[in-house]
């Protein structure tokens, strides 16, 4: 049996977090179908398995910064929420021991190995845009070089003008 999860809403709830990718504690409860406190109850009697570069709680500057836009909303919580990075969700399949959670697990590490692919390329990309820049400016330098050079080849010498008649 496989759930599916849209690539575009997981990619719609991975965060950028102190540098990392992550995801919020409710987000992947609902793509879980569990409550957020459930999946935070699995999580507190499991963590030993989710060292803090598995899972951090956020701070409060951070937490102020994902929500001020007006664009996310958060519900009323008491506490700051639980954001897992890939390996942190790779481990909460094993956590919930559901086979929902399993087949949700299997689609949101798809979406990161697509992520890295497509970071992977854009790199390459980017190096190459890069290479093509610096032929173009050498190719330019020469360009001028070579113009200046034609140029002076066609411009007729300047010569004293010639005096006719007697001094």
């Amino acid at each position: 049996m496989e759930i599916p999860v849209s690539i575009e809403i997981v990619m719609s709830q991975i965060r950028f977090v102190r540098g990392q990718k992550v995801m919020l504690d409710r987000d992947l409860a609902s793509l879980y179908g569990v409550e957020t406190k459930i999946l935070n109850k699995a999580v507190s009697r499991n963590l030993d398995r989710f060292p803090n570069d598995f899972m951090f709680q956020l701070n409060k500057e951070e937490f102020d910064l994902m929500f001020q836009n007006g664009t996310s909303s958060w519900g009323g919580t008491r506490k700051l929420p639980l954001v897992f990075t890939e390996f942190g969700i790779a481990m909460l399949s094993s956590v919930l021991r559901s086979e929902i959670a399993l087949q949700v697990n299997i689609s949101i590490m798809r979406v990161f190995g697509k992520l890295r692919a497509l970071y992977a390329n854009n790199e390459k990309l980017r190096h190459k845009i890069q290479d093509l820049e610096s032929r173009q400016n050498r190719s330019e330098e020469d360009i001028q070089m070579l113009i200046s050079a034609v140029n002076m080849i066609l411009e007729p010498p300047i010569e004293e003008p010639k005096k006719i008649g007697f001094r």
